[in-house]
């Protein structure tokens, strides 16, 4: 892991080096997690949180199972229902 030493500028700025950037392959503009993790912050790119989430997903849903799928269903069973 590669470890570099930066400044917070005014406003609570932190610039994230081109180098780090270019492989999380962030670019101007992208959204960008922070998480306050064991006193260090943390900060991951939106499609590493989003593929952590699915493999947490994975974990607990076994098989080929949709669960958008099951939610859409469920919620038109209430719909009939109301």
């Amino acid at each position: 892991m590669e470890t570099l030493s930066t400044r917070i500028a005014k406003g609570g700025r932190i610039v994230i080096p081109a180098e780090f950037r270019r492989v999380l392959g962030l670019e101007t503009g992208d959204e960008v997690i922070l998480r306050l993790d064991g006193g260090e912050v943390r900060i991951i790119s939106r499609r590493e949180a989003i593929r952590e989430a699915q493999a947490l997903v994975r974990e607990h849903v076994k098989g080929r199972r949709s669960l958008v799928k099951e939610l859409r269903e469920q919620r038109r069973r209430e719909a009939k229902l109301e």
